[in-house]
């Protein structure tokens, strides 16, 4: 055999190899997977009678999933834009915005970390018995996110703890309605501007872009965590003490470490497919106005909303407004745009579906103001 043939057979098994060792590495990531559902729907079921330790693990267990799924809001741009960069960078920066934001809150309201958000009617008594679906409702959070799904926490972890019909209702309101003020502006903004955007983004970002990058994150991980904290210290008392404000801060400071760890969760996805967000100046001008609008509804009411149709909807209007102004750097078709818009929409309206029918289940109230 010729030294050219021999070559190409060892490169051919160098890639079998190389394949068989990835299939091999996804297998055992799966069922390692598996076993950590099974392991939290045991706990959830041994535990779930007995509240002081139900909070908790419902708690614990609804802090990873609901960060894990909802990073890609707040987080996505920032993790595709610094993938040369340590994790261990991105963690420290993040977890220590975090650990402000939450002193802040719990300084301020007199131990509540959710920014008055669970002080709005509906939500301002804490639970004092669980049932087994309070404690699960984060692990179907968990299994969406795994299936690659933007799914609203707001919907899925608050609706099962609301104790009136009618604030369902709002939160459902207000969250439609950022999806679409959200949809409109990023229309505007890429219509006008996105052929601007594609002839000066070129080449290598000037280094003050990346600083202002991670200043912009940190102002939207701020924002966002103004908003959506209430999700998971909905299980909790509506007033912490201090040891109960450090499990709280800790449990999720070394959570976001985990998952900068891991590159992200599978939902990072949605992001990656979208047009130019690895560039640090398209994810900075996405992270600041994503952070204004939260901002703009921060103050206009203290009723929770769902941040996840937010984003949702800014990303749809980004990428229809690119496809109709050619103004993407790949240049996608307005099929194309659609297409990747309709499926975060089914995505979301899955997730909110299955929300309200976990809620109703669990919860009297909704079912009520569901079925009338």
């Amino acid at each position: 055999m010729s030294v050219e043939n021999t070559a190409m057979v060892d490169g051919l098994g160098a890639s079998s190899r190389g394949l068989r060792s990835g299939f091999v590495d996804v297998a055992l990531r799966e069922r390692n997977f598996l076993l950590l559902l099974g392991l939290m729907f045991f706990v959830a079921g041994a535990t779930y009678d007995v509240p002081k330790v139900a909070m908790w693990v419902g708690f614990a267990i609804a802090a990873y999933s609901a960060v894990a799924n909802d990073s890609v809001q707040t987080l996505g741009t920032f993790i595709a834009s610094n993938q040369g960069r340590p994790w261990w960078h991105l963690w420290l920066w993040i977890g220590g915005v975090f650990l402000v934001t939450m002193t802040y809150s719990w300084i301020t309201y007199d131990g509540d970390v959710s920014y008055q958000r669970l002080a709005a009617k509906g939500f301002a008594t804490a639970p004092t018995q669980f049932h087994f679906l309070h404690i699960a409702a984060p692990i179907f959070l968990l299994i969406l996110t795994r299936l690659r799904m933007p799914v609203s926490t707001t919907f899925l972890l608050l609706s099962a703890f609301a104790t009136t019909g009618s604030s369902i209702w709002k939160v459902t309101l207000k969250s439609i309605s950022g999806y679409g003020i959200a949809f409109v502006c990023a229309v505007v903004v890429w219509f006008v501007l996105g052929d601007w955007m594609k002839r000066t983004f070129r080449g290598a970002a000037h280094p003050a872009w990346r600083a202002g990058q991670w200043i912009t994150t940190a102002l939207l991980w701020s924002v966002w965590l103004m908003q959506d904290a209430a999700n998971v210290a909905v299980y909790l008392p509506r007033q912490l003490s201090g040891w109960e404000f450090a499990a709280f801060s800790g449990t999720i400071f070394l959570g976001l470490g985990l998952l900068f760890r891991m590159g992200g969760e599978r939902v990072q996805q949605v992001v990656d497919e979208k047009n130019d967000v690895t560039d640090v100046r398209a994810a900075t001008v996405i992270d600041f106005i994503y952070a204004v609008i939260l901002y703009v509804f921060k103050f206009v009411s203290k009723m929770p909303m769902s941040t996840t149709w937010v984003f949702v909807g800014l990303l749809a209007g980004r990428e229809l407004a690119m496809a109709v102004r050619n103004s993407g750097k790949e240049e996608r078709t307005f099929k194309h745009a659609a297409m990747l818009i309709g499926k975060d929409l089914l995505y979301v309206t899955i997730g909110f579906v299955v929300a309200l029918v976990l809620a109703g289940i669990i919860n009297p109230a909704v079912a009520e103001a569901l079925l009338g």
